[in-house]
């Protein structure tokens, strides 16, 4: 099933959505129009029984150059904040989605752009690529999410050296601070990206959901409740037909049949 938006393009065939940006004359720089029609795309993606993992990537030369500098230099103080709690909301959406999700980033994930590939599971880079947080160097701070994400993924220093200077780095030096998964060969990434999805397709969906749940919300607690709510996901995982397949399989020396029941 393919469905067209003119700013987001959604594809979904084999279990695998793939959600495009597109506005690849602007870099596919993230304007209210953009953030709202991701909002609306990410929504039925999420309760889509049919999608299994979700790719998150931009039409043209760039992931994701941005927020749109041209929309937001006349905001005053409130207008400004408003416009940074809809990305922040955005993005929470999509690292809430129940599906693995994957950012294939091609050019550049600069400012809101590397905001969004961080709100993905795993982010992918071709050779090349450009990440940066560049929000200093225009006289304001990141706004969707990147003071708190980016510490989250490659320590505090390293975000504040990035976030304090405004420099941008390549794939490899965001391969080396794990900020990204892999890095390929440009003309390799979509492919690489669609073997990474295929994989997700053929796992448990529930307990793809659950091992997020275990994460981003234990990434928030102390050592003890974190390992009190794996132990209750842990425990859900008896509730469902897959753990029954999965292990039934194991035993039958046989591969899996998830049904995501």
């Amino acid at each position: 099933m393919v469905t067209g938006e003119a700013l987001v393009r959604v594809e979904i065939q084999s279990g695998v959505a793939e959600v495009v940006l597109n506005r690849p004359k602007q870099l596919n720089a993230l304007n209210e129009a953009v953030l709202t029609t991701l909002h609306e795309v990410l929504h039925r993606v999420a309760y889509d029984n049919s999608v299994r993992a979700v790719i998150l990537r931009g039409e043209g030369r760039a992931f994701a150059a941005g927020a749109d500098i041209a929309q937001m230099r006349d905001f005053d103080a409130v207008r400004a904040e408003q416009f940074a709690r809809l990305g922040q909301q955005v993005f929470l959406q999509l690292e809430r989605m129940p599906q693995p999700t994957l950012a294939l980033v091609q050019g550049y994930a600069l400012g809101g752009g590397m905001e969004l590939a961080m709100a993905c599971d795993v982010r992918y880079a071709a050779e090349g690529a450009k990440f940066g947080q560049p929000e200093i160097t225009l006289g304001v701070i990141p706004g969707f999410g990147g003071s708190q994400r980016l510490p989250r993924i490659v320590g505090q220093g390293r975000a504040l050296e990035l976030m304090l200077s405004g420099e941008m780095i390549d794939a490899q030096e965001a391969w080396r601070m794990g900020l990204v998964n892999k890095v390929v060969p440009a003309e390799e990434l979509l492919e690489a990206g669609r073997a990474w999805a295929q994989r997700m397709v053929g796992l448990a969906p529930k307990a793809h959901a659950l091992i997020k749940r275990a994460v981003y919300d234990g990434a928030e607690l102390d050592l003890e409740r974190g390992l009190a709510h794996e132990a209750v996901l842990f425990g859900l995982c008896f509730a469902t037909e897959d753990q029954k397949e999965g292990m039934d399989a194991f035993l039958e020396k046989r591969p899996a049949k998830f049904s995501g029941r």
